[in-house]
């Protein structure tokens, strides 16, 4: 399991465009993936999970990955959110 924690980069916060783009680097995933933003948890496989979140500019998540390929996972949901 691989638990990790970011900072939303975007300044219009975790918004519709950004959210899709992330939902399509967490489907082709087999682990299992949770978003965490204070008490509520999502899975990033849902657009509307994500858009739940509200996650605005500078808010920390906490990512939670757990199965055989969470590594590259890691790598791939990293690389997006700096890009």
């Amino acid at each position: 399991m691989k638990i990790f924690t970011i900072r939303v980069p975007f300044e219009e916060g975790l918004h519709a465009r950004p959210a899709s783009q992330l939902v399509k680097v967490c489907q082709s995933a087999k682990s299992d993936i949770k978003i965490t933003k204070g008490t509520t948890e999502v899975n990033p496989k849902s657009i509307l999970g994500i858009l739940t979140l509200g996650a605005r500019y500078n808010d920390t998540l906490t990512m939670e990955i757990s199965g055989e390929d969470e590594d590259e996972v890691v790598r791939n949901i990293k690389k997006f959110l700096e890009a």
